[in-house]
């Protein structure tokens, strides 16, 4: 499951217009677990930080928001960032 999480991401980074709603839901649910909002069209995830970036998605029409790629991406790189060097 990471090796299909990690090339979805990396599609993600050379595509943000293309890529799926239900592939960068998957993403999020990998790193930030199950969503908060699933009665409304968006779907807002938990991050260990207050403010941005923030991590909520919609589906437009079976695709995901570019710019919510873009935001997922940030979100993703800023965990990473801090496992890497330890902070919270």
């Amino acid at each position: 499951m990471a090796e299909k999480i990690a090339d979805i991401v990396r599609r993600m980074k050379n595509n943000p217009k293309g890529v799926r709603f239900d592939e960068l839901a998957a993403v999020c649910r990998h790193y930030f677990g199950v969503e908060r909002n699933k009665g409304t069209s968006h779907h807002v995830y938990k991050t260990p930080w207050k403010g941005d970036p923030r991590v909520n998605i919609q589906n437009d029409k079976g695709m995901a928001k570019a710019y919510q790629v873009r935001q997922v991406l940030k979100a993703i790189q800023r965990i990473e960032h801090e496992e890497a060097t330890g902070q919270d």
